[in-house]
């Protein structure tokens, strides 16, 4: 196989492992509590990453990137693990990875509010459909449902709002790292700084009690696994092979994750999660589209 094929299928290999996150996080918060399982988790995923993508030599690393990249990262992990742990139900657990998931669309917007991204008309009905799509999955069985979304959320607004706070947050990520980092890839130290921060948070709240059953331990490591390697993995395909390839097939991540949380977590989804599934993906890839031949 071509060096450049090979790697674009380790970098599909990534995205496949990032569709089975949510899923795999929220079995195990299920075992070993929401905090106490991120932990795990991070830590586990921490050492899967040194064995991967390597040490860490801070010197090569720009001092702006180390500090934003650190606060901005650690920031969206913790949203990321924490509001699928906290969610007060399995298909909440899906909901959340979904809010998540306005990412991509928010990524463009900041890309054209900061970086000078040009953009063409696509721009607003994609983030409109993203929006709408996000209330169409919120909004419970009868699709869009100002009244049951706004119950839905209110049974976990924590968990929402940390959903969509680290969307906001992640896609600052993406456009303050693209202008920073110069072509480094701190993911490794990141995930070192989450797992501490995440004992740390652990420690403070008196710990608890954690369920190491054989089940638990194995989502565990297939948790971390997905996170690890998932990292390790997409950094050899945007690295070293077709990165068009690589961006349009990130935009199915939503799907996939959706379908295989509902597997994992045993959580069947309705028609209408599924309608505004496909609204959020649609969206985002309009606004992908809305600056491709712009660039």
């Amino acid at each position: 196989m071509h060096g450049t094929n090979k790697a674009t299928l380790i970098g599909l290999v990534a995205i496949l492992l990032w569709s089975a996150i949510v899923g795999l996080i929220r079995s195990v918060s299920d075992h070993l509590g929401p905090t106490g399982g991120a932990a795990m988790m991070y830590s586990l995923a921490s050492v899967f990453l040194l064995l991967s993508v390597g040490h860490v030599k801070l010197s090569e690393f720009p001092r702006r990137y180390l500090a934003w990249g650190s606060l901005l990262f650690v920031s969206y992990e913790l949203c990321l693990a924490l509001s699928i742990g906290y969610a007060s139900t399995a298909r909440q657990a899906i909901e959340v990875g979904m809010v998540n998931y306005l990412w991509p669309t928010f990524t463009v917007i900041a890309a054209i509010l900061f970086n000078r991204q040009r953009a063409n008309w696509l721009i607003v009905p994609g983030f409109a459909l993203s929006i709408v799509g996000i209330c169409w999955v919120l909004g419970g069985d009868g699709g869009f449902d100002v009244a049951g979304m706004l119950a839905n959320v209110r049974d976990s607004p924590l968990s929402y709002g940390l959903a969509f706070a680290g969307a906001l947050i992640w896609a600052a990520y993406c456009t303050v790292t693209a202008r920073i980092a110069n072509g480094k890839n701190g993911v490794t130290l990141f995930f070192i700084l989450v797992s501490i921060t995440l004992w740390i948070k652990y420690l403070l709240e008196g710990g608890g009690a954690m369920d190491f059953s054989l089940e638990a331990v194995v989502y565990l490591v297939l948790a971390a696994g997905a996170m690890g390697f998932g990292y390790g993995a997409w950094n050899v395909g945007i690295l070293h092979g077709n990165v068009t390839v690589l961006a349009g097939a990130s935009y199915f991540i939503a799907v996939f994750s959706a379908a295989l949380s509902t597997l994992l977590l045993r959580a069947p989804l309705s028609l209408a999660f599924w309608q505004g599934a496909a609204m959020v993906y649609g969206g985002a890839i309009l606004c992908w589209l809305a600056t491709r031949n712009n660039i």
